[in-house]
């Protein structure tokens, strides 16, 4: 049996925001989720989102003294550690078209809060699509139909899985791009204008991907989560280009989890088609555990578009809770990673040798990650905030979790392979590839050609 001391003693971090333009001085309030009864942000250990004039630019760590005053406190952090800012993006484009795309199952309170925030969406011009996955009960509809009404559609898919209750909202969305989020998320008012600009400013691009931040750290296994890298990229944006790789990736593209995450993604409806969307044996709710995200992250570069970060497009997670949720996410990070391979392999023979190139490095660098978390000196070296929270030891029985989830993976991927055999694609790529309009086509090849 597990011994109670691997359980690391972590204490809650407060989650909040500071914009450092505020016209009136630096105002600092609670995150996505405050509690409604308590106090304000107080003395004690502080998370912080910090904004400048509204933007996403940093994220501070820091203890607020007793007597302190809060706001400058999380100020003057903020203020040390923005030595470089991201550079201001240009004006966004029209925005194109978007179908938000949220799977789910049997968890229509967290839904609503996601739904509240998506409709509270700047965008000009967007859907919402709601896929309930394999539903026991009629929750989620009642939820949808009674306090949604015509502004969000109810899709029900019964084949159990995260790809392809995806790949039933692709069928059905009418977007020219495709968003997807997750129910446990709140979204940035924002989020959906800065996930999609990237589209109308670059015809080459095939997906892009935001940044994700925690909601709440008041578990042992949220902070430990956050303290190890949680979801997020950091603040700089960044442009992932099959025409040239990055050189400091040198596995690229099969480090694929360094493009961004499920829970704030977007693709380019034509193109996430044309390759044939999500692999319906990948994803939470099939033996695989995951990888579907990293799947299509691949899909799209292997068709040679072009991936961007930006960290502008911003949703709030609210990570799992207990310690038993952390256990299963290692373990199911590990399978998803290994999973997604056997299934690039599987699917897509064509990229087997540049895989088979880059796979002994590859293990190598999951194994040397896996060290690195297991070894306290390792968590010592980062300085706090250096991925988003305090740094703190990762037990050690989260690595052999992980690890014995890769060795899974390849099976979990054949076993859901067996399961999901028969299931049609609920569109025709080579149709889609075909209604491409032509003058998108033309812009791509001019954008491509301008860049060579």
């Amino acid at each position: 049996m597990e011994s109670t001391h691997t359980r690391p003693r972590l204490t809650e971090i407060q989650v909040a925001e500071l914009d450092l333009a505020a016209p009136a001085g630096p105002v600092l309030s609670f995150g996505p989720a405050p509690d409604p009864d308590g106090p304000a942000v107080r003395s004690g250990d502080v998370y912080a989102l910090v904004r400048l004039r509204g933007r996403p630019v940093a994220t501070v760590v820091c203890r607020v003294p007793p007597g302190a005053d809060p706001a400058q406190a999380v100020a003057a952090a903020a203020r040390d550690r923005l030595a470089d800012l991201p550079p201001e993006p240009g004006p966004p484009g029209d925005l194109p078209r978007t179908s938000v795309v949220v799977a789910t199952r049997e968890r229509a309170s967290q839904l609503a809060r996601a739904l509240d925030s998506l409709i509270a969406q700047d965008h000009p011009d967007f859907e919402i699509v709601v896929v309930d996955n394999a539903p026991s009960t009629d929750a989620t509809r009642d939820l949808v139909q009674s306090k949604y009404g015509d502004l969000v559609r109810y899709v029900r898919e019964p084949v159990p899985g995260l790809a392809v209750a995806h790949n039933r909202g692709v069928a059905v969305a009418d977007g020219a791009v495709l968003a997807f989020t997750d129910d446990d998320v709140v979204a940035d008012p924002h989020w959906l204008s800065a996930l999609t600009a990237p589209f109308a400013a670059d015809p080459g691009l095939g997906c892009a991907t935001g940044l994700i931040l925690p909601a709440l750290l008041r578990t042992p296994a949220q902070i430990l989560l956050e303290s190890h890298g949680g979801f997020a990229k950091g603040f700089a944006p960044r442009d992932y280009d099959p025409a040239r790789p990055p050189a400091d990736e040198p596995l690229f593209p099969f480090t694929a989890g360094s493009f961004g995450s499920g829970a704030n993604m977007a693709f380019r409806a034509s193109v996430l088609r044309s390759v044939g969307g999500f692999d319906p044996a990948t994803g939470t709710g099939t033996p695989a555990k995951g990888g579907d995200d990293l799947y299509a992250f691949v899909s799209v570069l292997a068709a040679g578009r072009r991936l961007r970060y930006t960290p502008d497009a911003l949703v709030w997670h609210h990570h799992r809770e207990t310690w038993q949720d952390l256990r299963n996410q290692a373990y199911g990070y590990g399978a998803g990673l290994t999973a997604y391979l056997t299934a690039t392999l599987a699917r897509r023979p064509a990229l087997l040798p540049a895989l088979l190139r880059a796979l002994p490095r590859g293990l190598a660098h999951a194994r040397a990650i896996t060290a690195h978390r297991d070894d306290p000196a390792g968590a010592a070296s980062r300085s706090p905030g250096e991925h988003g929270a305090q740094s703190h030891p990762w037990p050690r029985v989260l690595s052999r979790l992980e690890r014995r989830g890769m060795l899974a993976g390849p099976l979990g991927y054949a076993r859901a392979r067996l399961r999901v055999r028969g299931v049609p694609l609920p569109w025709d790529p080579k149709a889609d590839r075909r209604r491409e309009p032509a003058e998108e086509s033309r812009r791509r090849e001019s954008a491509e050609e301008r860049s060579r």
